[in-house]
């Protein structure tokens, strides 16, 4: 009678803990594009970024594991849940320091345009949907993410996605943006209570870019101009002063020297003259006066 009594305990036990629900255990984060969860909390792959050093320092504390940002019993109300600027992180300490406003978290090069394939690998896979948001063309990296950054609808929803080598793939198509963004990754499981949040930072080609090639192009030409300027003005300068530097004026001086010259024989010339007829004057006087004595 006892062991009877013993294996209808034991079966009772059994029967207990098939009907118990499961322990919610499952596990990821998304690797492609990389999160900050996969980069920078413990097991992650870039923990010596400047960025994830901030982070770390600023949690206070060492990180959860990078595929366990989880909140259970969320039920959709994900916005009522989690608090603008705490979303990278959840709301959770464990993850706090991944909230910080930098713009040198590890990223991904992205293409406006294009379609993103997302790997989100899952170390305990389930089932569920997952909701892909990406901030607004008006988005500033500088400023902690709130939900108004993401908008009210999901760029792309999947449920169920297939698992392949560990990770479930997702895709979306990227539109127009420029510079730093953020894919926010919403997972609500359903076979579990639990919701899992992550923050993947999109590096998209700045705006404005072709302005730079032109700006490379003008220093040659500004050297040119300027260089030029000074040969003119010295070619210029040369002829004004071959104009002025000629020296005939004072050699066309010099003859009114030599007139004077001319001029003072001349004088002498003239002297001699006067002379001459005074004398001869002179003379005929003496000779008209030597006649009127005779004729007395």
């Amino acid at each position: 009678m006892r062991i009877h009594r013993l294996a209808a305990a034991a079966l009772a036990v059994t029967a207990a803990a098939a009907l118990a629900p499961a322990r919610a255990e499952a596990h990821g984060s998304p690797t492609t594009p990389i999160s900050r969860t996969t980069a920078c909390a413990s097991g992650g792959q870039r923990t010596d970024s400047a960025a994830c050093e901030a982070a770390r320092k600023a949690n206070g504390r060492s990180f959860g594991t990078f595929d366990n940002l989880r909140i259970a019993a969320v039920n959709g109300k994900d916005r009522q849940v989690v608090p603008d600027g705490k979303l990278c992180s959840g709301g959770l300490a464990a993850f706090r320091g991944l909230d910080l406003p930098r713009d040198d978290f590890p990223a991904t090069k992205v293409t406006a345009g294009r379609t993103l394939t997302i790997r989100y690998r899952a170390t305990i896979p389930h089932a569920g949907e997952f909701r892909i948001f990406l901030t607004k063309p008006t988005y500033d990296p500088s400023r902690r993410l709130t939900w108004a950054d993401l908008g009210s609808k999901p760029l792309a929803a999947v449920t169920d996605p297939a698992l392949e080598d560990g990770a479930y793939e997702l895709k979306a198509k990227l539109p127009q943006r420029a510079g730093r963004h953020i894919l926010y990754i919403v997972w609500e499981t359903s076979s579990t209570p639990d919701t899992y949040y992550s923050c993947s930072d999109l590096s998209f080609p700045a705006a404005g870019k072709p302005a730079v090639v032109t700006k490379a192009a003008k220093p040659p030409k500004t050297k040119a101009t300027t260089s030029a300027a000074p040969a003119i003005v010295k070619a210029t300068s040369k002829p004004s002063a071959a104009t002025t530097s000629p020296a005939p004026v004072p050699q066309a001086i010099q003859p009114v020297s030599d007139n004077s010259q001319v001029t003072l024989g001349h004088w002498v010339v003239a002297g001699a003259l006067v002379v001459g007829v005074g004398a001869a004057v002179w003379a005929g006087l003496g000779g008209i006066l030597r006649r009127r004595r005779e004729n007395r």
